[in-house]
């Protein structure tokens, strides 16, 4: 029954997909979801309403990679029976393609709803919901014109959503939803996190002010209430987007904060479901792919108390653009004395060019150190080198090469003085 959903939905997304370029499927305050949303962050605040009754717009991504890297580590590792074992024998092949679900409703003007579904993933191969919110950027379905001075400035999103800590996760790939990424992979410490709660933004002039507060919880329950608390998260910046023709200097500077210390562990950088995209890498014999689904990624496990904030800087003009990440982040179980403390940067230079802008060619470095959790002073960095084609506003091809080192890790583990490399190809559709 499971395949046959997914298999269904599957069907559905490329009859949609046909679709795509003769309707006219955008709503009010709505961050498009293809080549039109890169660089866009936070959904547009429209200032006048098209709304004409409840209108349903149906979208979704189909994601596909061929992977071709090699690892290798020096460690001296076992496994759970105490005998030693060495690295995966991996290949060069397709993986799993990937694929998403997207429903936005306008029920009312300025009140939309969103509701995602990973139609399959790495770490999933059934469909699951990965969030749904409700977004308010008016009040006029209690009165016409209720508090429209305020609103006019005002969002509210309410729901099981994505929460909005830091700018990096706008350009992350989300499941099958990778045409806005120009890369391959994702950070190395990958902030991205889905939990039930509230954010308020106010926007004025370009400034941008947002504050939130969450259950702080990946999976939803009831059990455990002595360990429930409230999850806190913040951003403040400045965006001149909307001064700016496309000559122009764009720039963008946001800070973030996101606070826990009251739940039964910190979701913070483990709460992507979906996986990474370096399928198998650094994983010892016998990983499945499903099992060890944050492959190349690296999460500090914090546990109960985090403190994490990030800097995101975005420079563009003409077709040259900068994006960087400074975060610090820190935390501990209650069971700890100690904070332990991580540190990323990473900055990315992109050129897109041609008409359209429909080329372009990138280049990030990323960077992570800190105190692991088996006691020892860690360093992870990554090179990424990537090119990709705009065939249709709905469909990109990219290339990338990932060079990924550890440093610091003791010898009985697979990580000491390792590495993977090599190349990644991946096509995109979204619409």
């Amino acid at each position: 029954m499971k395949n046959s959903i997914k298999y269904f939905g599957l069907l559905f997304l490329a009859v949609f997909a046909l679709q795509v370029q003769a309707q006219q499927r955008d709503l009010d305050n709505f961050r498009p979801l293809d080549k039109r949303g890169i660089n866009m962050f936070e959904a547009p605040k429209d200032s006048i309403s098209t709304f004409d009754g409840v209108r349903v717009r149906v979208g979704g991504a189909s994601t596909i990679q061929f992977q071709a890297l090699d690892h290798e580590s020096s460690g001296q590792f076992t496994n759970s029976d105490g005998n030693p074992i060495g690295l995966i024998e991996i290949g060069s092949n397709f993986n799993l393609p990937t694929a998403n679900l997207d429903l936005d409703v306008a029920l009312a003007p300025g009140l939309r709803m969103h509701l995602r579904t990973y139609l399959s993933s790495r770490h999933h191969p059934e469909p699951y919901v990965k969030d749904g919110y409700i977004q308010i950027d008016a009040l006029d379905f209690i009165a016409p014109g209720f508090m429209g001075d305020l609103m006019d400035k005002v969002t509210v999103k309410i729901g099981h959503m994505e929460q909005n800590y830091g700018d990096a996760h706008f350009r992350r790939t989300d499941n099958a939803q990778a045409i806005q990424n120009p890369f391959v992979g994702n950070l190395i410490m990958d902030a991205f996190t889905t939990e039930v709660g509230a954010e308020v933004y106010y926007r004025s002039n370009g400034f941008i002010g947002m504050v939130g507060a969450t259950n702080g919880k990946l999976n939803q329950s009831v059990a455990n209430p002595s360990s429930s608390g409230v999850s806190w998260l913040g951003k403040v910046g400045y965006d001149n987007f909307e001064f700016v023709n496309s000559d122009a200097l764009r720039y963008r500077l946001t800070g973030s904060v996101y606070h826990t210390n009251q739940v039964p562990n910190s979701f913070l950088y483990g709460a992507d479901r979906a996986g990474s995209r370096y399928y198998l890498v650094m994983e010892q014999e016998g990983a499945s792919p499903v099992g060890n689904f944050s492959s190349g990624r690296y999460n500090p496990g914090f546990g109960n108390e985090v403190t994490a904030f990030m800097v995101n800087p975005f420079l563009k003009y003409g077709g040259l653009e900068f994006f960087g990440t400074f975060e610090i982040a820190s935390g501990k179980r209650s069971t700890q004395s100690t904070d332990r403390e991580f540190t990323q940067m990473a900055g990315e230079l992109i050129y897109r060019f041609g008409q359209n802008e429909d080329f372009y060619v990138a280049g990030r470095y990323n960077t992570v150190d800190g105190d692991d959790v088996s006691g020892v002073e860690i360093d992870i960095n990554r090179v990424q080198i990537s090119a990709g084609w705009f065939l249709t506003k709905n469909i990109l091809t990219k290339i990338e090469y990932v060079n990924q080192q550890y440093d610091g890790f003791r010898s009985d583990s697979r990580f000491h003085e390792g590495q993977f490399n090599g190349l990644m190809v991946e096509a995109a559709i979204s619409f």
